[in-house]
């Protein structure tokens, strides 16, 4: 049974994503049909570059993923498929893939080949879920498209390192549900800086009290009679995904706030690690 995934930031009042999945089941209908995301801020490419990059993880080989944001075609916008990890990524060629492409090659990339008519103002309905059901019966990647050699490759997702200072330079690419802020800035780029070296966080014109890195968040919590005492504390760490992390111990966005919030943090802030 072919699992198809949908990632979009088309939210669930339309009937956008419905239509969606209409149009794969009418054609496949025991196919299993996944929802990554539909809550993807709109048009935001590192947002949704940072939860492919993470979620296509889990999934078995042949999973084919569409993904559905800044999809409209135009000629710096084109529609692509790739094969990667054995593994099929259906998307406009805008830099979503950046992070998936970083540390792994496709073993295929391809143009996909779609005629005027088929330049559509719903492309991921209208061209990607075919290409999806194509791929799901069997088809190669190259009955529809142009072998490529090259992706777009979204400069926002790489940190930068300035050896002469000494520091890392990040940027804020994701808000997760809780408003924790998610920074480009990965474990390994880290380590391979840090050497053991102390260091100072800021970011923006603010301050972090912060001059470490946890393991987890409990870490940063004092136990006092077995109650925690440290809510509301900032603190840093690598998430699950590898990714430097700037969070507020058991943030709660309804009485506490987040990172985000309380910090003043929001997509594309920077934040600068200085090593001393």
């Amino acid at each position: 049974m072919s699992i198809i995934t949908l990632t979009t930031d088309f939210g669930i009042k339309d009937y956008f994503v419905s239509a969606l999945k209409g149009a794969i089941l009418s054609k496949l209908p025991l196919v299993n049909i996944v929802d990554i995301s539909h809550e993807i801020s709109p048009f935001s490419i590192p947002e949704t570059a940072y939860i492919i990059n993470n979620a296509h993880k889990n999934f078995p080989e042949e999973t084919i993923h569409i993904i559905g944001v800044d999809a409209e075609w135009n000629s710096k916008n084109k529609h692509i498929v790739i094969k990667l990890n054995n593994q099929y990524f259906i998307c406009a060629d805008n830099g979503i893939l950046s992070l998936l492409v970083k540390n792994h090659m496709p073993s295929e990339q391809y143009e996909i080949v779609i005629s005027e008519q088929q330049k559509s103002i719903f492309p991921v309905l209208d061209v990607f879920t075919k290409v999806a059901i194509h791929i799901a019966k069997g088809g190669h990647l190259a009955e529809i498209g142009n072998p490529i050699h090259q992706l777009h490759i979204l400069a926002q997702t790489e940190a930068n390192i300035n050896e002469k200072e000494n520091q890392i330079i990040g940027s804020a690419i994701y808000i997760d549900h809780y408003g924790n802020v998610v920074f480009n800035i990965s474990k390994k780029q880290f380590d391979s800086v840090c050497k053991g070296r102390n260091y100072k966080i800021s970011a923006g014109s603010h301050k972090y009290p912060i001059n470490a890195i946890y393991e987890k968040y409990s870490d940063v919590a004092k136990y006092n009679q077995q109650k925690l005492s440290e809510e509301g504390n900032a603190l840093a760490l690598f998430n699950s995904a590898g990714f430097f992390q700037v969070s507020i111990y058991k943030s709660n966005l309804k009485s506490v706030g987040g990172a985000s919030s309380l910090l003043g943090l929001k997509y594309g802030s920077s934040l600068i690690i200085d090593f001393i």
